[in-house]
């Protein structure tokens, strides 16, 4: 912490507002929120690569260096700020292309308050907006023996571009012919740990002194290719999914009994007497707690495996009946370099600062902030773009 400088604090005192208390100085805007307020821009004390966020505790004032968390947005030629609700604050950043210009800012999200109560700290966090949904990641754990991997293994090949797979982390070396980001994504402990501590993972575990685990980034890299994430996890790593902010479809595949699972370990026969024990004594206990423990939406018994795969298809929408989520847009809008934003409701009307633009209607746009979904530490997602004569159509009229 640190005092404010008198003639900074008058500054944001006094300065011009746009009626939603953001003013702008150079490349730097303030957005008052409580007794707080937030400045982004400017250089990051962490890297100059990324916006630096500062907060001027007006009753004290004190600057707060806070703890940034989240994927941090590269600095443009400048951007503008509106305050979205009470828990985050939508950035656009002027000249950035239609996939990179709208970030939000966490400031009291869920996943502030718990990263703020973990590290003892003032926290802030960053998530990049993305235009319209993506499919629910799917969890499916069982047994070892049960078949879902043989499950797994019949969605990807009857629907190979709808699906995939998230790459896990590890700690562990890579072993000949593996590839990182490929096979794994190879990490320093150190950085894992740190990245486990600011609430990057969905859930991980130690094997034989390496560490492995999901992270939230990778299961929103499939999501931006446009598939649906598969999580193929133990009943412990799908707890800790539970408990994270990712909405999910979390399934779990039963055998029809320990019998007929003993019979298929042992038919295999990859496995020594002490090794089939010993997976038969866990199936039990996950069965146990797959059962009961609140974490699963789904239980498929594979007794058939072509009525349990029609069974799946059918709890994720690949017979019709399901809707779909909308998929993300790949429509081009051309945002102004220079442009402010007005706020209605949750519309966000972008507009141009230039001259011989700002008054003409095509060259406004819409942002549709209303349905928003997931946060820090992954994408926000659910983000509507229109022109404003599109918007216009829709619409009997708006009050100004």
């Amino acid at each position: 912490m640190g005092e404010a400088p008198a003639f900074f604090v008058d500054e944001l005192q006094k300065g011009f507002a746009n009626g939603f208390d953001v003013k702008s100085k150079g490349d730097e805007t303030s957005v008052a929120y409580g007794n707080r307020t937030y400045v982004i821009g400017g250089a990051c004390e962490e890297s100059a690569l990324s916006i630096g966020v500062r907060i001027l505790d007006q009753s004290s004032g004190e600057w707060i260096n806070p703890t940034v968390l989240g994927t941090k947005p590269k600095p443009s030629k400048g951007h503008s700020a509106v305050l979205l609700g009470e828990d985050r604050i939508l950035i656009t950043k002027n000249d950035s292309s239609a996939d990179d210009f709208a970030w939000f800012l966490e400031v009291d999200t869920q996943y502030v308050r718990q990263q703020k109560k973990i590290l003892g700290t003032e926290v802030v966090a960053w998530s990049k907006g993305v235009r319209g949904y993506a499919e629910k990641p799917v969890v499916i754990s069982g047994p070892s023996g049960v078949g879902k991997g043989t499950l797994i293994s019949m969605l990807m090949k009857e629907y190979p571009s709808m699906f995939g797979f998230s790459v896990s982390h590890t700690t562990r070396a890579a072993r000949a012919m593996e590839k990182d980001g490929v096979h794994y994504h190879f990490i320093e402990r150190s950085v894992m740990e740190k990245e486990l501590e600011d609430g990057k993972f969905l859930e991980f575990a130690s094997v034989h002194g390496n560490l492995y685990g999901t992270s939230v980034e990778a299961v929103e890299v499939v999501a931006d290719d446009g598939k649906r994430c598969i999580l193929d996890i133990d009943v412990q790593g799908a707890r800790s999914v539970r408990a994270s902010s990712l909405e999910a479809i979390f399934i779990f595949v039963c055998p029809p009994s320990m019998e007929e699972l003993e019979k298929r370990l042992r038919a295999r026969g990859t496995e020594t007497e002490e090794q089939v024990l010993k997976r038969l004594q866990n199936a039990k206990t996950e069965i146990e707690q797959g059962q009961s423990s609140g974490i699963f939406d789904h239980m498929l018994y594979n007794d058939n495996l072509e009525d349990c795969y029609q069974s799946l298809k059918e709890l994720l929408g690949l017979d019709g009946t399901v809707t779909a989520a909308p998929k993300s847009s790949t429509k081009v809008v051309n945002l102004p370099m220079d442009h402010s934003l007005t706020k209605i409701d949750n519309k966000i009307i972008i507009n141009s600062r230039t001259p011989e633009l700002e008054k003409a209607s095509t060259n406004m746009i819409v942002l549709d902030a209303s349905s928003l979904k997931g946060g820090a530490p992954g994408r926000t997602r659910g983000l509507d773009i229109h022109t404003m004569d599109s918007f216009l159509d829709g619409l009997s009229g708006i009050t100004h």
